[in-house]
């Protein structure tokens, strides 16, 4: 009867392992080699024989008291079978079966052989910490775990469990549910499709599909644990976390949360639908209360975007939040390279300021726009709309552009401040303040060189066409000269000072980002 009851609970998916099957076949045979024990009247009101079938009975009537064992039965009546050890009890049944565990319903089938006790009508099995509500219950006593196939639920001090289908074991307090299993806890509700509960310690197991749905987030995942005492948990298998803006997810997911703490293990996306930003990674720390979070082990932060989307990889990405919880600014360091179709880039660290879209480029930051190359000590870029709007680079700023990749010549532009402004993501003046030089080759409408243009002066503007400079007006203390071609400028005269042409580190494509 108990193989067939585990069998009704859970189907042929799940395996009960030999052992278990083994000490249960010893545990049974045991109990039914051994004599049984017969089943003895304490007290009745009154005592009348009858017959049920060919089997003689005896009908007990009134304040009915039996004991099998040490255990006590009360009902208001009972059929008694002396032949088969078993009675059938009518109302107000109760089992006493120790100090701290009672069974009650209206109806019981009791057989003394086997030690098995059938319940049914308005049954609750009830100990100090918990209670257990169904229509019908099997309860084995040499075993001691009861059983419910068509619907019950749990009740204990904090949680409500209702299930279709559970096993209840009164010694250790743990409980099997499967078939629409809902804990409902004040601050939150949990589904799954089947769970262990552990009643003493109040942690829950899942063994299936399972959502944990609060004010704050829903949890869902196919594997894990739930202690709903401490609010500490465990997520697997397709594992992931919404928020009202946002979604974690991973191969691994630990939450606490009454601290809004969270850790995640293996193929790690944080996807936050306000920023439209997508971060991605192996392990991360999620401290949303403490102010910030990070993901680092192939770290990457995706900029949404339907035309243009930005990637960008370093080895940590951190993102700090303000008292509200939303994200205030992300850094992203060391070793950061970002891709985008119409911009290019990479420094040690990076700044990205959610709030008025600004990013900041600080140590050696290099970026490339079209045919450019900019560097400076450091580059602050400004979006609007997810388009750059300005780019200044501060301290020894630089712009190189290729004229002739055969010839390997380059226009130069370099200041101490640079800012250029663009339209539709496209560079189309220049300001540059502060020790302002250029060297640019001059071509003809059938692209032949016509001269070396080089100018000195305290300031500039250039202005630019399909990214390529048109106009170079020096301002004050102007030193500007035109040279032949092959003319006295040749070789290092070519080039400003500080040039660096480095090229071959500009990502051509989003996975160049992780090659440093």
């Amino acid at each position: 009867m108990l193989t067939s009851a585990f069998e009704i609970l859970f189907g042929k998916a799940v395996k009960i392992s030999g052992l278990i099957l083994l000490l249960s076949s010893f545990v049974l045979s045991g109990a039914i080699a051994q004599k049984p024990t017969k089943i003895r009247i304490i007290r009745a009101d009154d005592l009348k024989a009858g017959k049920e079938g060919k089997d003689k009975i005896q009908r007990l009537i009134g304040n009915v008291i039996l004991l099998h064992d040490s255990t006590y039965l009360y009902c208001d009546s009972a059929h008694l079978n002396e032949k088969k050890n078993s009675f059938d009890g009518f109302g107000n049944v109760h089992i006493k079966v120790s100090d701290t565990l009672n069974i009650y319903s209206e109806i019981l089938n009791y057989s003394g052989d086997n030690k098995i006790a059938e319940l049914h009508h308005n049954v609750r099995l009830m100990d100090k910490r918990s209670q257990l509500y169904t229509d019908h219950l099997w309860y084995d006593r040499a075993n001691r775990y009861a059983w419910y196939l068509t619907g019950g639920e749990i009740i204990d001090t904090a949680n409500k469990l209702v299930s279709k289908k559970g096993y209840y074991y009164t010694d250790s307090r743990e409980a099997i549910f499967s078939d629409s299993v809902v804990l409902t806890n004040p601050r939150y509700v949990m589904e799954s499709d089947s769970l262990k509960y552990l009643t003493e310690p109040e942690i829950s197991y899942f063994y299936g599909p399972t959502t944990i749905t609060s004010d704050s987030n829903l949890v869902y995942c196919e594997n894990g644990w739930y202690n709903t005492k401490t609010d500490k948990s465990f997520f697997s298998k397709n594992a992931y976390i919404i928020t009202k803006e946002q979604k974690l997810s991973g191969d691994t997911l630990y939450y606490d949360r009454n601290t809004d703490f969270g850790l995640a293990y293996g193929n790690v996306t944080l996807l936050d639908t306000v920023q439209k930003m997508l971060i991605t990674g192996n392990y991360g720390e999620f401290k949303k209360r403490a102010g910030f979070s990070f993901v680092t082990d192939s770290a990457q932060a995706i900029m949404i975007d339907k035309k243009d989307s930005l990637f960008l990889h370093s080895d940590t990405l951190w993102i700090h939040f303000n008292k509200k919880q939303n994200p205030e600014y992300m850094l992203a360091y060391h070793k950061m390279k970002f891709f985008r179709n119409d911009m290019q880039g990479m420094c040690d660290s990076l700044v990205y300021s959610f709030k008025d879209s600004t990013i900041f480029l600080y140590v050696s930051p290099v970026l490339w726009s079209e045919q450019n190359q900019l560097t400076a000590d450091s580059v602050r870029i400004a979006l609007s709309n997810n388009q750059i709007d300005t780019l200044a680079l501060v301290g020894d700023a630089f712009i190189i552009s290729i004229d002739d990749s055969v010839r390997r010549t380059y226009n130069q532009i370099k200041g101490r401040i640079l800012v250029a402004y663009f339209k539709n993501n496209e560079m189309k003046v220049i300001k540059i303040w502060g020790n302002s030089e250029s060297l640019y080759f001059v071509r003809d409408e059938y692209k032949r060189l016509v001269g070396i243009n080089k100018s000195l002066s305290s300031d500039m503007r250039i202005y630019l066409d399909s990214n390529k400079i048109k106009i170079i007006t020096p301002i004050q203390n102007v030193d500007s000269h035109m040279y032949p071609p092959g003319g006295e400028l040749q070789g290092e005269d070519l080039l400003l000072k500080n040039f660096k042409w480095i090229e071959g580190k500009r990502p051509l494509k989003k996975e160049d980002i992780f090659v440093w």
